[in-house]
């Protein structure tokens, strides 16, 4: 896409305008490290525009500490862009596998959560961290989530973070990137890093 310039030009009858302002529905999965970092480099960009975002992390226990959290809620805090509101649930069911009842009810929940914030136009920009792992344990129904995505009122922006991304959640998306696992320094023993990992 030299310049930006699309390959082709849809006969849907809406101007350049129009469909710049369209909403985009996102997902970063696959195996390679990334998914969530690229996610939140996207969430920059909404703040720089002023645009307030919503985060839930569906995976990653609350009392991990993530990096880019505390960038980005200072950021939020500045006065300088966007307002950022981040929503932690689960207690890390991808790693440590603890209580699964209560992390399936959080999970739910989450889902809950967003559902009313897309309901109310609550922000412009979702990261739903890790998302695509509650669908693929079968905690939330891929079909409910394709049709709220689908259905979803104004111009509310959505990206979708996690592997094992369902095929209908990826036919839905305007934009799919498979992150792959060339090489990772964990392949030779090594342990995550502070700066690195988180």
């Amino acid at each position: 896409m030299p310049q930006g310039k699309p390959e082709i030009v849809p006969q849907d009858g809406l101007t350049t305008r129009q469909r710049r302002t369209q909403p985009i529905t996102a997902v970063h999965t696959g195996p390679g490290k990334g998914k969530s970092t690229a996610a939140f480099g996207l969430a920059l960009r909404a703040w720089n525009q002023g645009w307030p975002i919503g985060v839930f992390q569906f995976v990653k226990s609350a009392k991990w500490k993530v990096g880019e959290e505390n960038a980005l809620k200072v950021l939020g805090a500045s006065g300088e862009g966007g307002s950022v509101t981040w929503h932690k649930m689960g207690e890390g069911w991808s790693w440590v596998q603890r209580d699964l009842e209560s992390s399936e009810e959080a999970a739910k929940e989450g889902w809950q959560q967003v559902k009313r914030d897309l309901a109310a136009e609550t922000y412009r920009l979702y990261v739903l961290d890790e998302f695509t792992y509650p669908m693929h344990w079968g905690w939330i129904d891929v079909a409910e989530v394709v049709e709220v995505l689908r259905d979803r009122p104004g111009s509310q922006h959505v990206v979708i973070t996690g592997r094992y991304a369902p095929e209908p959640l990826l036919e839905l998306a305007d934009l799919v990137t498979e992150m792959t696992k060339v090489k990772h320094p964990m392949d030779a023993g090594r342990k995550g890093q502070r700066g690195i990992e988180w």
